[in-house]
């Protein structure tokens, strides 16, 4: 009973935080690890234990598996010269560096004092990517961070088992075995999750039912993880391995279906795992200050060490960074890319977690001064998140460092789909079975899911109409309510079966769901400027040609054609060669479309206020 008392408590504590953290607009990973150090001096409140078998077998596997399988393999391989040389270059950087500080300040042996540097080398996969995507990171920049937090564990696990081995040995240990462990570890981390990812992938191309299919997830960290960890490989590398193979692939292994309810179901794990382990870490603080008092230091010297070390985490990590940016510019490798204010954020984005405090809880019983090296490690975890955490928006702000922006993502996501549609409008002329009315009704449905992207963009002029998705959603919901309001009345009247009530229901919900996505993704739009996208390198001769072309438009004041018919539009496009203004191709006439019919000039221009982009009819591309 009291254990499930515990859960219960640990699980609302996190929920009722976690809300109103997203309402106040901070990091609930801060919150929750400052109340846990508070609730850890309250007399009647327990004492839960986090052992080193608790979390890096029971909660980083899902953790780690949960962040590679939303991760992309595609962006993990464009960067992967600057993970490389975060994940593993900068973990025995830094392992080395806290290693001399500790072997200075404290009455230990070097190995002994590197295990403290393996400790609290790696950030944490949970706190960097949680901070990082709350106030809004260039994608390349979270990508670094995600790819560095996915792998760097590995690194720091070998190298922390490395230096126990050294110390229990008494220096027996040679660069060669190292090196050997070293290899064994990542060649066979990777030899194992690639395993688990093929033969999961195989069983998936036969599960339909989205259950037994979420459920089969459900095992994969551990199917990676245990197996790895019995070879003395890295587990940690195999989960991450499997999680990106399968995530990359399960597009074409799984059902729609299956593929979404993977995701809502992850999404709540990862929710509540990432948050109950920031809260149980704040709950030990308690306990770790009464092993302290124990050892012979005093207090003083105990404070010194563990400010010397937090320093020491926080300072060699620009220390490394900054000269590895620059190899890598004059090397051409893809961290090359990354701005000097992006490497300043990379740099400051090292906040620790719940891997440094298990790995310190791993640490032999009679390792000396085993109590303050734990402490160590907990004000490192504590100091970075408390420190970085909370200094990472305001830096970003100071450096005017800005997330994608959100018009500009509406933009590609309008080609990419236009893309997409077109190769299923073609599928479609292929298809000899069905009636000209039913290719009207498809081509029809395929170009209004097209129209309502586009409709996104040139939000905000004032007096602006409701655009057909607009409309269609807002009567679309309407009826919707009414439907579910007749079913309610069918369900409590018992006059039809439960379960084909639940099914239609479900189809309600699903359609509702998807409307106010689009509503969501639409709002986020309104009254945001679209900055012009960057020249790209492959860009078609039309839009060269036309990049910094200037012409005035025939009829500033709207659509030629529309002024003269009087039709309505939804949004304007310029014609870069004649000025002609047409109408979008969600407004009824798509005059714009016609114009390039008949007058063959293929670039236009968006004519709408605060945007700049471009669009080629001949080669489809934007600019």
């Amino acid at each position: 009973m009291e254990l499930a008392l515990t859960l219960v408590a640990i699980v609302g504590t996190v929920i009722v935080v976690a809300g109103l953290a997203r309402r106040l607009g901070v990091a609930a990973p801060l919150v929750l690890m400052v109340l846990g150090v508070v609730a850890s001096y309250v007399p009647f409140i327990p004492e839960p234990e986090l052992s080193s078998q608790v979390v890096l077998v029971g909660l980083l596997p899902p953790l780690l598996y949960a962040a590679a399988v939303r991760t992309s393999l595609v962006d993990f391989r464009v960067n992967k010269s600057a993970i490389a040389a975060l994940s593993v270059g900068l973990v025995l950087f830094t392992a080395a560096g806290v290693g001399l500080v500790a072997w200075w300040l404290l009455p230990i042996p070097f190995a002994v004092a590197f295990a403290l540097g393996a400790i609290v080398a790696p950030p944490d996969a949970v706190a960097a990517t949680a901070v990082a995507r709350r106030i809004g990171l260039p994608r390349r920049v979270v990508t670094i961070l995600e790819g560095e937090s996915l792998v760097n564990d590995a690194t720091a696990l070998v190298s922390l088992r490395t230096a126990i081995a050294a110390f229990s040995t008494a220096g027996a240990v040679t660069f060669g075995s190292v090196a050997m462990d070293f290899g064994r570890a990542v060649v066979g981390g990777v030899v194992v999750g690639v395993a688990v990812g093929v033969a999961v992938a195989r069983v998936r191309r036969h599960v339909t039912d989205p259950a037994t299919d979420t459920s089969i997830s459900f095992i994969v960290p551990y199917l990676a993880y245990v197996p790895a960890e019995h070879f003395h490989a890295s587990g940690v590398l195999a989960v991450v391995v499997a999680g990106l193979l399968l995530g990359h692939k399960s597009p074409v292994v799984q059902t729609a279906s299956s593929r979404l309810s993977e995701r809502i179901n992850w999404t709540t794990v990862q929710f509540l795992l990432e948050n109950a382990v920031f809260l149980m870490i704040g709950l030990q603080m308690r306990r770790l200050v009464a092993d302290v008092a124990a050892s012979e230091l005093s207090g003083g010297r105990v404070v010194a060490v563990c400010g010397a070390v937090l320093l020491a985490v926080m300072l060699l990590r620009p220390i490394y960074v900054f000269p590895v940016r620059w190899l890598l510019d004059r090397t051409k490798k893809e961290g090359a890319n990354v701005s000097w204010s992006g490497n300043a954020i990379i740099s400051w984005a090292g906040m620790r977690g719940v891997v440094t405090l298990a790995a310190a809880f791993a640490l032999p019983g009679n390792t000396p001064q085993r109590s303050v090296l734990v402490i160590a490690a907990m004000a490192v975890a504590v100091g970075t998140l408390l420190v970085q955490g909370t200094t990472l928006p305001w830096l970003a702000r100071t450096l005017k460092v800005r997330g994608p922006d959100p018009r500009e993502d509406a933009l590609q996501e309008a080609t990419i789909l236009q893309a997409s549609v077109a190769a299923g409008l073609a599928a479609l002329e292929k298809c000899e079975e069905v009636g000209p009315e039913m290719i009207e009704t498809l081509a029809s449905r395929a170009e209004n899911r097209t129209n309502i992207v586009w409709e996104r963009l040139g939000q905000g002029r004032e007096g602006q109409a409701e655009t057909p998705s607009e409309a269609y959603r807002r009567v679309r919901l309407l009826m919707l309510a009414a439907e579910r309001e007749e079913l309610l009345r069918i369900r409590d009247s018992g006059a039809a079966d439960q379960e084909v009530l639940a099914h239609v229901m479900d189809q309600l919900d699903i359609e509702e769901s998807m409307l106010d996505r689009i509503e969501e993704r639409t709002s986020t739009l309104r009254d945001e400027p679209l900055l012009p996208p960057e020249r790209p390198e492959d860009e078609c001769e039309h839009l060269a040609a036309h990049h910094d072309r200037f012409v005035a438009p025939t009829t500033p004041h709207g659509c030629k054609e529309c002024l003269q018919d009087g039709t309505t539009w939804v949004h304007l496009r310029l014609c870069l060669d004649c000025g002609h203004v047409g109408c979008c191709d969600s407004s009824p006439q798509k005059h714009a479309s016609a114009h390039f019919a008949q007058e063959r000039h293929p670039v236009m221009r968006s004519f709408e206020p605060g945007e700049a982009w471009r669009w080629c009819f001949v080669d489809q591309q934007l600019g």
